[in-house]
């Protein structure tokens, strides 16, 4: 997928770019496999805001995506690639054999006509997805997942692709997009290739309206509030924060502050992504 770079007869569109959706083969989603959703604005259940700088953008549907790919030996043909407001990467639409329609996410190579299955016997090829067991080291995958029938929830966005390293006993290591190699159990299943929509990261919003349109709101810096809302706030001119390194607008670490408190699976991390293990 090229970048598509606009003329600049708006200051706005100086700095923007865009995608070019040539690989977009079908621009409606299919009905039977969406929903409404329901924007919460950062909101939980009690109505409070509980995630900051949330609200507004456009309305989207709900596409329902097969991350299980729990149809094992049934053939599937990928009728359309489609465009998902709500996720980087793009979307396959399935023809399975017996009659069944369902989205998965789209890898690299994949294309309208291709047949792919989910099998432990099924071919190294983009789209099919077998068990980390059958998978040969140095492969590519992607969409990966961490407890057996659970469904992926590792190595899902655009552009992003797992390696298979080594396999020993039980479990196979995988090295991930940030750097971390983790063990994962071998009965695992995984996604051979890389998601597409590889230019991904070379997109630049050019202006503040794209931003409203994801439903995101202005951030505001600390340094420009008062004392009073803000640890950084106050003072004449830009000062120093008054406490030992960058904090929160309720005085908690910002950087360097370990926030990882699920202990019980650091046996499976052979290798941090950074120093700090975060």
């Amino acid at each position: 997928m090229a970048v598509k770079i606009y003329k600049p007869t708006t200051p706005s569109l100086r700095g923007t770019t865009g995608y070019t959706f040539e690989e977009i083969t079908k621009d409606t989603p299919e009905r039977a496999l969406v929903s409404m959703r329901h924007a919460y604005s950062g909101r939980n259940a009690y109505g409070r805001i509980t995630v900051r700088h949330r609200g507004g953008g456009n309305r989207r549907l709900i596409r329902a995506i097969d991350f299980k790919r729990d149809k094992k030996n049934i053939p599937a043909k990928v009728a359309a690639i489609e465009y998902d407001p709500n996720r980087t990467a793009r979307l396959a639409l399935l023809f399975y054999a017996d009659g069944e329609k369902r989205y998965i996410i789209a890898p690299v190579g994949l294309k309208v006509g291709d047949s792919i299955v989910a099998s432990p016997t099924a071919e190294i090829r983009p789209g099919n997805c077998l068990p980390l067991a059958n998978i040969p080291v140095g492969t590519n995958i992607h969409s990966i997942e961490l407890k057996a029938g659970k469904g992926a929830q590792m190595v899902r966005s655009a552009g992003t692709s797992a390696q298979v390293l080594a396999k020993e006993g039980e479990y196979a290591q995988v090295r991930l997009p940030s750097g971390e190699v983790r063990l994962v159990r071998q009965e695992c299943f995984a996604t051979i290739g890389q998601v597409g929509n590889i230019d991904h990261s070379n997109i630049k919003l050019g202006k503040a309206g794209r931003k409203r349109h994801m439903g995101i709101r202005p951030t505001v810096r600390g340094t420009a509030m008062s004392p009073r809302d803000h640890p950084h706030g106050g003072g004449e001119g830009r000062q120093p924060t008054g406490m030992p390194g960058p904090k929160s607008p309720w005085g908690k670490p910002t950087r360097g502050y370990k926030t990882r408190r699920n202990k019980s699976t650091n046996k499976f991390i052979l290798r941090r992504r950074s120093k700090l293990g975060r």
